[in-house]
């Protein structure tokens, strides 16, 4: 699992590193152009991160399943050489698969604008722009979104599908518990990724919005590639050890600074005695311990009102 984890750290760095710097140079600087082939080169790349991501929670998907519904034999099934077989094909895969769309996308005329409403060149966009008919580009699109998204959606499905039969047949509670935990970080991630691009891309042309495709596109860019090593590092025992120690730090720390304060607002200083400076007098509360002792010097005459102020 940690193998996986690595490659899509990997690729959430890629995909950040691909449309962001050129949008903080845009907002910084102000220069808001990009070359022809510099926007073909960054809707490739993004294809290529996209299919490969689709395909590589489909692996981590499948490593779940050996793990739960065939846990004896994981280290045979799950063993490097197919770990690594299955990274290196999810990048193969994605890189290909982006071929002919880029290739299409850049032959077709551009003639009604050259202004592009979003912060980095994207797909729906360009066809916009595009006077050439778009047929044969949509039908495409239609056949990677089956083969690219669609097909590794049902491979996850029913990957979880035989998990979470497997994981109810566990007649021990904290069983349950503890292989539901293992799955929850790859769930969320997954969850997150559809519904981030069904928003973007499945919704109906009505209700198309081009500031509501720009901000999924940012969470998608961003926000997803930012979450998923927090999703990954939530489920760590060393990292939720580190947090609970940081938590009891932080509370003792907040304990101290009431005491403090406390002491600060109980401790007064009595005015000044026959008009000398530094004649101050002090209060002191005898415990409940020594109020004996208190009460035998009383009985043996000495002056009580200059030794105990308060009883």
């Amino acid at each position: 699992m940690y193998f996986f984890l690595s490659n899509l750290s990997i690729l959430d760095i890629c995909s950040t590193s691909l449309p962001l710097p050129k949008m903080l140079d845009s907002f910084f600087t102000g220069n808001k152009s990009i070359s022809f082939c510099a926007c073909m080169t960054q809707i490739y790349f993004f294809q290529a991160f996209t299919g490969t991501e689709f395909f590589l929670l489909t692996a981590m998907a499948y490593d779940r399943y050996v793990a739960i519904c065939d846990p004896l034999h994981y280290s045979h099934v799950m063993k490097k050489s197919i770990c690594i077989l299955l990274a290196v094909g999810s990048f193969v895969i994605g890189s290909l698969d982006a071929l002919p769309f880029g290739e299409m996308l850049s032959k077709l005329s551009y003639c009604k604008s050259n202004e592009i409403n979003h912060f980095f060149c994207e797909t729906a966009v360009l066809i916009k722009l595009s006077c050439s008919d778009p047929h044969q580009l949509e039908v495409l699109i239609f056949v990677e979104g089956i083969f690219v998204g669609f097909t590794p959606f049902l491979l996850i499905l029913i990957s979880y599908i035989f998990i979470i039969s497997t994981i109810l047949k566990i007649r021990c509670t904290e069983g349950r518990h503890k292989a539901f935990s293992t799955c929850a970080s790859h769930l969320t991630s997954v969850i997150l990724l559809y519904m981030t691009l069904i928003c973007i891309y499945m919704r109906p042309a009505s209700m198309y919005s081009p500031a509501q495709n720009k901000l999924f596109s940012l969470l998608y860019t961003a926000l997803i590639p930012m979450l998923n090593p927090i999703i990954y590092s939530l489920r760590n025992r060393e990292i939720k050890t580190t947090l609970r120690k940081i938590r009891r730090i932080a509370r003792k720390l907040e304990k101290k600074d009431s005491e403090i304060t406390m002491v600060a607002t109980g401790v007064g200083v009595v005015g000044e005695e026959d008009g000398e400076p530094g004649a101050a007098e002090t209060m002191t509360v005898v415990e409940p311990e020594s109020r004996d002792a208190a009460l035998v010097d009383v009985n043996t005459g000495l002056d009580t009102e200059k030794d105990i102020m308060i009883i």
